[in-house]
């Protein structure tokens, strides 16, 4: 490694405070890293649950669907829909993984309300409704904590590169600048004891 920089005392000691620094920084960002990463394995572990009930969801809603068109009939089911309004709101919040914060939306469903009563519509319709509602509850779930869990592994790789640019680069850097600095100084040493050595000697020859 070529190591540019005056092997003085001065440039010794602001080399051993920043190995210092830089191997805590190290095992501040390495516990960081862990944090994160069990956090990112927590909520992917959520991500899978809510897929098994997603699926379950959709087993249940569209043949649903399928039935309510079979006994409705196309045309029914049209005047139906354009008939059925619901109202969604949409709100961002903060979450906090891991000690940081992320930004995502939650979704507010509506209230589930039956239809069929005034509208001439069979009991299977607000069937219908309902384990769609349900569908729709655990689709947005979903896209909130996919949202999350995008960012947070995005988090992890960002201190994954720090932590490997303190354990590959700047801390053995730092490692072997005090080395060669020292070697220096010590050499220097050496040779200055060796040079007062031999002055003493040619005194004590001319006394």
């Amino acid at each position: 490694m070529n190591i540019n920089i005056a092997p003085t005392k001065t440039n010794l000691l602001s080399t051993k405070e920043q190995l210092a620094v830089s191997t805590n920084g190290y095992e501040l960002l390495e516990e960081k890293r862990e944090i994160l990463v069990r956090e990112l394995m927590r909520l992917v572990e959520q991500v899978k649950l809510l897929e098994d009930e997603i699926d379950r969801a959709i087993e249940q809603a569209y043949p649903a669907f399928k039935r309510m068109l079979m006994l409705d009939g196309a045309d029914q089911v049209e005047k139906i829909s354009g008939a059925i309004h619901y109202d969604f709101e949409m709100e961002e919040r903060t979450v906090i993984v891991g000690g940081i914060q992320f930004e995502t939306l939650d979704v507010q469903l509506p209230k589930k309300e039956l239809f069929y009563s005034f509208l001439g519509t069979y009991a299977n319709t607000d069937a219908v409704i309902v384990k769609f509602l349900d569908l729709l509850s655990l689709l947005t779930q979903m896209a909130s904590i996919r949202t999350i869990v995008w960012r947070l592994a995005e988090e992890v790789k960002r201190t994954q590169r720090r932590v490997n640019a303190l354990d590959k680069m700047i801390i053995p850097q730092a490692t072997e600048t005090i080395k060669y600095i020292e070697s220096v100084l010590e050499e220097r040493e050496r040779e200055n004891v060796f040079v007062l050595k031999a002055l003493k000697k040619k005194q004590e020859k001319q006394s």
